[in-house]
């Protein structure tokens, strides 16, 4: 009976090592493409969707609106916020004369549903290519309009980009959360490169107008009050229009959540999110996360009872191809100091994911916002 057991899990470490060497190794070991100055500036509409974020927006508004580039304007959005948001964007559009200003009042059909604001400003936008961060985010560099928008080709109309979270001393929860992040761009980084893409990440992301049109922007999902940008790409994503950027200076970034339960409401957001996935990207994230339990499970069982010298290699080649490949990952997103805690984080990350589906299982956050 132990030795059928070793061998499920040899198979399971396997599935696992495909993971890594045939998937993720498409976005770890690529080079990145850097944006050249000689190439043709696309009309961009940047679009920013505020809610109650007076604070952030104050700050973060003249990063963007103050970008190294030719042709651009600035769509900001305020979504009935309560607090003082749409006086700060109002003295902002009288500032920056690339400011448009979209006002969103509550209505009865669509309250409180940021896909409703968002459809509000992409009609406004005045530009073909729109460029999109949340309001709590800020670009890493003054050229990062330009680094998103030099992917665009004729064929390629969807650029998905990595939002990170800003580093803090001294805070394990920090190096969970900016672990999580980096290796969900990871998947959908390398996902995109083998032509199925699957999601997308809000804070930075661009697309042409068209695409939004053409899916009939956020309508099939418009009652699910969360996951604009991943059901998005989830829809419209396909091998020939999508492509990614990952660029230092293409990169955003935000504060991460400052508590674990905090943390755990947003990884219940996205487990949410997925359940509207398409079946075939539904089940390559579950057979990755069930593969890496039954590893710690099988790994913990045949220590105790099988014998060591058959179990110990297979742990030592998994967790050897997984710390290198996510390493590289982890290097072009400048995240390197997340890897050193890989065997810990990822447990901790993987756990915290089966407890989110659980608890949606029985408590559906269909109300969030």
């Amino acid at each position: 009976m132990l030795n059928i057991i070793f061998y499920v899990f040899v198979g399971i470490t396997l599935v696992q090592l495909i993971y890594y060497l045939g998937i993720f190794s498409k976005f770890a070991f690529i080079k990145a493409k850097p944006a050249t100055p000689a190439q043709k500036k696309l009309p961009v509409s940047v679009i920013v969707c505020a809610k109650n974020e007076a604070k952030k927006v104050q700050e973060f508004v003249p990063l963007l609106a103050t970008q190294n580039y030719p042709d651009f304007e600035i769509v900001l959005i305020d979504d009935a916020s309560a607090d003082e948001t749409l006086d700060i964007f109002e003295e902002f559009e009288k500032q920056y004369k690339n400011i448009k200003l979209v006002k969103v009042e509550n209505n009865e059909a669509f309250w409180g549903n940021k896909k409703y604001a968002l459809t509000l400003g992409i009609k406004a936008a005045s530009k073909d290519y729109l460029l999109f961060t949340d309001a709590d985010c800020y670009p890493s560099t003054k050229d990062w309009i330009t680094h998103m928008s030099a992917n665009f080709t004729f064929k390629k109309t969807i650029v998905l980009g990595y939002g990170g979270y800003k580093k803090v001393k001294n805070s394990f929860l920090n190096k969970i959360i900016r672990f999580d992040a980096m290796f969900m761009a990871t998947q959908y980084f390398a996902w995109a490169k083998l032509g199925k893409p699957y999601t997308g990440e809000g804070r930075n992301m661009a697309y042409k107008k068209e695409e939004f049109f053409n899916v009939n922007g956020y309508i099939n999902h418009m009652n699910i009050r969360m996951g604009e940008d991943a059901l998005f790409v989830n829809q419209a994503g396909t091998k020939e229009n999508t492509t990614i950027c990952f660029t230092p200076e293409s990169f955003t970034y935000c504060e991460a959540k400052k508590t674990f339960g905090a943390w755990f409401i947003q990884k219940r957001r996205h487990d949410y999110t997925t359940t509207f996935f398409k079946v075939a990207d539904k089940l390559q994230l579950r057979l990755y996360t069930l593969t890496q339990i039954a590893f710690f499970a099988l790994a913990i069982l045949l220590l105790c009872l099988f014998d060591w010298r058959y179990v110990v290699p297979v742990i030592i080649l998994r967790y050897l191809i997984g710390w290198i490949t996510l390493g590289y990952s982890a290097a072009k997103l400048q995240e390197k100091d997340v890897i050193y805690w890989f065997p810990i984080i990822e447990i901790i990350v993987t756990f915290t994911k089966i407890s989110a589906f659980f608890t949606n299982t029985f408590s559906k956050p269909i109300h969030w916002k």
